[in-house]
């Protein structure tokens, strides 16, 4: 095991020490052989796992999204769709705080345009897990627990899209030393409300003691 970086393997000790180069430094400002030294090992091991700087970006968020997916499959399988959903969130919010750095890249890099290309980044392990949440949606929307007219897709992304910018302009408001305004307590109640203009006026609502 390598004592600097906790891993095992020069694949695991590459994929560590970009993670945290590229969220210390930014992608950009990162390069090959900084990411070498710090897993301790050589820019050719680098190529031979991942291929290049954006293959290992990729594997990043490969092994982010995998893991908020496998969280999703954790959430609970019964309940209300309201509730079912408030769990989901819950937690891939904690995922997400468990691991700061790939929170950050997630945040400020997965959705920025490649310098040599004209796509965002999307990894096999997102579609999954959007296509998890798209199955709990429609499964609400079967049983008439959404409202008449709203698709399941368009909640999904505004359901996805409220998070992702409450925890950017949190972690951008810390970047700058400016104060956040809100806390996770504002968040949950921010879900909440939003939660409750998706549902059908006699659908159930989210419990406060959902988890």
């Amino acid at each position: 095991m390598d004592a600097k970086t906790g891993a095992t393997s020069s694949r695991e000790r590459i994929l560590q020490a970009a993670k945290h180069l590229f969220a210390v430094r930014g992608y950009e400002n990162t390069s090959t052989i900084m990411i070498a030294r710090e897993a301790g090992t050589s820019e050719s091991q680098m190529v031979k796992h991942f291929g290049s700087k954006d293959g290992l970006l990729e594997a990043i968020f490969e092994q982010g999204w995998a893991s908020l997916g496998d969280l999703v499959q954790l959430s609970p399988q019964t309940g209300s769709g309201a509730d079912r959903l408030k769990s989901l969130m819950h937690k891939v919010w904690q995922g997400l705080e468990r691991d700061p750095e790939v929170m950050e890249l997630m945040l400020l890099e997965s959705r920025r345009i490649r310098k040599h290309g004209q796509l965002v980044l999307v990894t096999r392990s997102f579609i999954e897990f959007t296509q998890r949440v798209d199955a709990l949606l429609i499964s609400m929307s079967e049983r008439g627990e959404l409202r008449a007219g709203l698709g399941p897709a368009v909640v999904r992304s505004a359901l996805l899209g409220m998070g992702e910018g409450l925890l950017r302009d949190q972690l951008l408001a810390r970047r700058l030393g400016a104060e956040v305004g809100y806390n996770a307590d504002d968040m949950i109640k921010v879900l909440d409300v939003m939660l409750a203009a998706f549902l059908e006026p006699e659908a159930p609502t989210a419990t406060a003691t959902s988890a």
